[in-house]
């Protein structure tokens, strides 16, 4: 089977301009800038960046494949060529089926023409006859939602349901390859999560491929079966399992690791921090496990300065999407278990919860406090640790990699 888009050599490049090259100066600007150009004589006055170098992969019929990266990395660019907005520089695009694409708003309709023109419009765009585009009118309307405002220039639509409307235009022309922004955050969640069961549907259930760019990690996870990320403008990782390139993303993000050393330790009232991590049952640090019922400990290293009886510490779980999922204070079960603290150095164990968290990453950060009186280190701006559970839950056949909502307990049922 042959690949639906070939990428080979891909690269785009812009000419950035600097001080002095606007088309259009006055007399006052080129004698007030004389003495600088002289002084810096031989400086380059413009360069050349290159959104995109050197990008190569293949896509098959039926792919779901999500494009991700930070700001930057060249998701964007690397769309508006494959949905020929523009030409590369260098390399080549080699696509085998009809496009549709759904990038920024404002893309893709023209604001004058009602909502009704524009559903023809890009039917015509794609090949489609008249007859073609009115069978699957009904359907777009009805996906969309805006049956009352089809007779209104687009121009008028608020941005949501231009998206609305723009999305079921894209999905229902059937194309063979649908191209999806990050346009989709516009929409409330309830029409999100319509989106993702129809682009689910379309590339399932009709063998067509779907290029879909989010900075939402589990949106990605739950609708594509492959990974492409991109650091600016090169292939970071292309890989068919979504887990680890989604992981390996958010771990640049954050630039946390499973483990974390204060290269220059620093005091904060009574305390300075030294160490997290996680490590399992051996005490080998761990930053992956295969389903959520492996045993694993956050470790806490620090000195104390100086007793104080309200000094609490513990730490703060958020899930890839900064979820604040639960607190854990060293304080948090009766006073005649809490662990003795004494001045210098201390370590703490505590044993993080089993079958409860859903497929993810999970970044465990440091607080400290004065109880009720004032923070040492504020939720989400200490030091912190990642792991990474990817599935493997239970033996059920029912049972998917990925359930709905933020957490994934296994309960015990019984027969009364």
């Amino acid at each position: 089977m042959k690949p639906i888009i070939s990428v080979e050599g891909l690269g785009k490049s812009y000419t950035i301009r600097h001080e002095g090259q606007t088309p259009y100066k006055s007399l006052r600007e080129e004698i007030f800038k004389l003495p600088k150009r002289l002084l810096s004589r031989g400086a380059q006055s413009q360069e050349e960046f290159w959104a995109l170098k050197d990008v190569n992969f293949d896509i098959m019929p039926g792919d779901r494949v999500g494009i991700i990266g930070r700001n930057g990395a060249g998701k964007s660019t690397l769309l508006k060529l494959l949905s020929r907005i523009t030409e590369p520089t260098t390399g080549r695009i080699t696509m085998r089926g009809r496009v549709a694409s759904l990038l920024e708003v404002g893309t893709g309709f023209h604001a004058e023409l009602t909502g009704r023109e524009n559903i023809y419009l890009n039917g015509a765009i794609l090949g489609m006859t008249r007859a073609e585009v009115r069978r699957k009118f009904d359907e777009i309307v009805d996906f969309a939602g805006v049956e009352k405002f089809l007779d209104t220039p687009v121009k008028r639509y608020s941005s949501g349901m231009y998206v609305r409307l723009a999305f079921a235009v894209a999905a229902h022309l059937e194309p063979e390859i649908l191209i999806v922004d990050e346009v989709l955050a516009v929409g409330d969640a309830e029409f999100q999560k319509k989106c993702l069961g129809k682009m689910e549907e379309v590339s399932k259930g009709q063998g067509r491929t779907v290029l879909f760019v989010s900075h939402n990690m589990n949106m990605i996870r739950n609708l594509c079966t492959r990974g492409l990320l991109l650091r600016e403008g090169i292939v970071g990782s292309d890989d068919d399992d979504i887990v680890r390139v989604t992981s390996a993303y958010l771990q640049g993000e954050k630039n946390s690791t499973a483990q974390w050393e204060a290269d220059a330790p620093r005091q904060m009232d009574c305390l300075t921090p030294l160490s997290m991590k996680i490590v399992d049952e051996d005490g080998a640090v761990v930053s992956s496990i295969r389903g959520s019922r492996d045993s694993l400990y956050l470790v806490l290293e620090f000195e104390l300065h100086e007793i104080v009886s309200s000094f609490t510490i513990g730490c703060v779980c958020f899930d890839q999407e900064k979820n604040e999922l639960f607190w854990s204070y060293a304080t948090d079960t009766g006073e005649g278990s809490w662990p003795k603290l004494r001045l210098g150095k201390n370590s703490l164990k505590a044993k993080l919860p089993q079958g409860l968290l859903n497929k993810g990453t999970y970044t465990y950060h440091l607080l400290a406090s004065y109880h009720f009186i004032k923070w040492i280190v504020e939720p989400g701006k200490g030091p912190s640790v990642s792991v990474d559970i990817d599935g493997g839950y239970s033996d059920s056949p029912f049972w998917q990699s990925t359930r709905s909502g933020l957490l994934a307990p296994t309960l015990e049922w019984e027969v009364l």
